[in-house]
């Protein structure tokens, strides 16, 4: 049940259950959405078509059916209101995907189509991405992204409350990431622990941006107010594990009836207080504000920014806890005796008394002797030293093999020094005509470590095999040159990027057959997980024009522009010969 609710789809029931009955009709309401008052204004959207989504029938598909002859579905997760939403692999990309799936006649289709290609443009690695959103065969399916080692908040709150760095965390992610979404005129309207993920790293992440309105018929006339105030119901719910209203959802308890929202501090003892007066500001459909007079957050903007003043919450302190096997030793206990605590003393091999020294040499023949190897001990050190010079000095005239044969002051000629090779321009190889950056080629060698050459993002690796053979660049050394080797410096580390060397025949070689390089000299090859990795080339090789050819890349964490995780960039490239 932990992997299903993981990566469940972001259409479950609002109080955590999930409808598989192929009957429409008998599906359960919103749970918690009836229960908030910011929700009122959306049910009435909700039921006005509801009776219309009931008579439409969910398509009839199953495990194994094909959407595209790409998205291979494997398990129904949920099944309501004329819709239904699958686990299902991408087979193209070999990767895990959530698909959502209704009729195209379905009421909700259009708006559902809208909500995706909307979400999709986004592009906020905070979000779950919308990979894809298509209507054919009279069906209308919507792929986003799957994360197998994610977590549902409402699994994370079933094992208690959060502690007060980690409720710190949630709410300004979420509050930030909300934050972006409305400035781009996004809107959630259904954010619960159901709809919120906690990934390995500590990182949240939000799925169904504006597509689990859509599938619900969900609107509301105060879409940012409504979002911050479901915030503030999640911040309440990760400080106390209670919902704040008077009836159960999402796994947790809701306060007693009849009392009213009340701070998070008076329900549970040791609440962190600006935490639970945050939560009370974002709270304002029931009228409730924080102490000292603060003003009400209505816009995920306004609370993001009443996060970021308040003093930082700092991680606990790692506890060090001693293994039973570490027992610290002072100068009362010694090694060899047994432990003070919890060790067996009565099987504990006894330690042997030290032996005494020997009695000290008194007599005549004694001194003689000591004299004597005393005299043999001066000796020894006076011929070893005699030794250790001589051999020192014949290290000293020793030809050293790294000076180069012009320097003045080698009697005998040394190995020649490596030189660099001066690059004369550089120019992207896309044998299968889809350049990455073309423009960026000549950053590569400009003598400038900031600047940089980017392969675009991918979203499986780091082999990029079968998808695309390679990318690489062509460099142009002026002339035939003797090549040993190359260092070529890379923008992102991890495991792991793999580069090799060719030689080609001109600065935009032609491929030939199904492999770009086949035709061409390999000279070297190389993997690493570090931010910059060195070639040599064994054999001597003479080449005019090199490529330096990438055909793995390595998982980086998505970024602002860049969020698909496989990806790289060489930062300057310099060869020696």
């Amino acid at each position: 049940m932990a992997e299903r609710s993981t990566a469940a789809v972001d259409v479950a029931d609002s109080d955590g259950e999930e409808s598989l009955t192929a009957e429409a009709g008998k599906a359960t309401a919103d749970g918690a959405g009836t229960q908030q008052k910011a929700g009122t204004d959306t049910e009435a959207a909700g039921n006005r078509d509801k009776g219309a989504a009931a008579d439409v029938n969910p398509p009839e598909l199953h495990s194994g059916h094909k959407l595209a002859r790409r998205y291979r579905l494997e398990e129904c997760v949920t099944r309501l209101d004329g819709f239904s939403s699958w686990r299902a692999v991408d087979e193209k990309l070999r990767r895990a995907v959530g698909v959502h799936v209704l009729p195209a006649d379905h009421p909700r289709a259009r708006p559902v189509l809208a909500a995706a290609r909307s979400a999709a443009l986004l592009g906020d690695p905070r979000f779950v991405q919308v990979l894809d959103a298509v209507e054919e065969n009279d069906l209308v399916y919507v792929v986003h992204e799957w994360l197998p080692d994610a977590t549902e908040l409402t699994a994370v709150l079933a094992s208690g409350p959060l502690e007060p760095h980690d409720a710190y965390q949630l709410v300004s992610q979420v509050s930030q990431a909300m934050a972006a979404a409305h400035r781009e005129g996004l809107a959630h309207l259904r954010l619960n622990p159901g709809s919120v993920l906690r990934t390995e790293s500590g990182q949240y992440r939000i799925r169904g941006l504006a597509v689990m309105a859509a599938l619900r018929g969900i609107s509301s006339e105060h879409p940012q107010r409504t979002d911050t105030e479901s915030i503030g119901a999640l911040l309440y719910a990760a400080l106390t594990q209670r919902w704040p209203y008077d009836k159960d959802a999402h796994g947790l308890s809701g306060l007693p009836k009849g009392v009213g929202l009340i701070a998070p501090d008076q329900v549970r003892a040791g609440v962190h207080r600006g935490l639970s007066e945050l939560a009370m500001r974002a709270l304002v459909n029931d009228g409730a504000t924080a102490s000292r007079q603060d003003q009400p957050c209505t816009t995920p903007e306004e609370l993001s920014k009443a996060v970021a003043a308040m003093p930082r919450i700092r991680p606990p302190e790692p506890v060090f806890t001693p293994s039973p096997a570490y027992q610290h030793t002072t100068y009362q206990q010694g090694y060899g005796q047994p432990p003070a605590h919890g060790g067996p003393s009565r099987t504990a091999r006894p330690v042997a008394a030290p032996l005494p020294p020997p009695p000290p040499l008194q007599s005549r023949t004694g001194k003689a002797l000591k004299w004597t190897v005393s005299a043999l001990l001066i000796a020894a050190l006076g011929l070893g030293s005699w030794q250790l010079a001589d051999t020192l000095l014949k290290e000293e005239n020793k030809p050293d093999p790294g000076r180069s044969t012009s320097q003045k002051d080698d009697d005998k000629p040394g190995q020649v020094a490596s030189k660099p090779i001066q690059i004369q321009d550089a120019a992207e190889y896309a044998p299968d005509g889809k350049p990455q950056n073309a423009d960026q080629a000549k950053l590569t060698h400009d003598g400038d470590a900031s600047t940089l050459w980017r392969t675009y993002g991918y979203n499986d690796g780091p082999r990029l095999a079968p998808y695309k053979k390679g990318v690489g660049i062509v460099y142009d050394l002026g002339s035939e040159q003797s090549l040993k080797g190359a260092s070529i410096g890379l923008h992102y580390g991890g495991s792991y990027t793999e580069v090799s060397l060719y030689a080609t025949d001109s600065l935009t070689p032609s491929a030939s057959g199904s492999d770009p390089v086949g035709s061409f000299k390999k000279l070297a090859t190389e993997k690493t997980s570090g931010k910059s990795v060195d070639l040599k080339v064994k054999s001597e090789a003479k080449a005019r024009y090199v490529l330096v050819w990438l055909t793995a890349l390595p998982y980086s964490p998505p970024e602002q522009y860049f969020t698909r995780p496989y990806k790289q960039a060489i930062t300057e490239v310099k060869f020696t010969g």
